[in-house]
């Protein structure tokens, strides 16, 4: 029996957090997935949307998942494949290198994340929607209105 383990935020989750997952499921036999812990983000300057409860939550109802396990720290992952009996590291490309100590303990594979989709770049696209963003945006609709108005009298 093989198993794999990964780690991650898994925030809002989306198409590449699946891709991931179905990719990891069919590097072994039992997948867990260590999903990062508010706590932990936040000493990473990290914030979530999605409390740590409902991303684990979304991550243990998805088929191929046979264990979440929470994720408190860096220096967890070696405790974690000792304990869990892991065969196979796998994580994102992004860290390529950043893991290559624990070959000592078990196989790590670095996965090529999917193109165009992160959840960085959707918590950017939101950002725009923070309160004053919507106001500006109303008030440029309102200029926009009164130009529209002007230009319909003069026709």
């Amino acid at each position: 029996m093989t198993t794999v383990l990964t780690y991650g935020t898994f925030d809002l989750f989306h198409i590449g957090h699946l891709n991931l997952i179905n990719r990891l499921r069919d590097m072994g036999d039992r997948l867990i997935i260590a999903v990062s812990t508010d706590e932990f983000n936040a000493g990473k300057g990290k914030t979530s949307v999605v409390s740590y409860e409902d991303r684990a939550s979304i991550i243990n109802s998805i088929k191929g998942v046979d264990l979440v396990i929470p994720e408190t720290s860096w220096e967890q992952k070696a405790t974690d494949i000792k304990e869990h009996d892991v065969d196979v590291f796998a994580i994102g490309e992004d860290w390529t290198g950043k893991f290559d100590a624990l070959k000592e303990l078990c196989e790590v594979v670095y996965l090529p994340r999917t193109d165009g989709i992160s959840s960085t770049e959707i918590k950017q696209m939101l950002r725009v929607l923070d309160p004053q963003h919507i106001t500006e945006m109303q008030d440029a609709l309102a200029v926009m209105s009164r130009l529209l108005e002007h230009y319909r009298d003069l026709t």
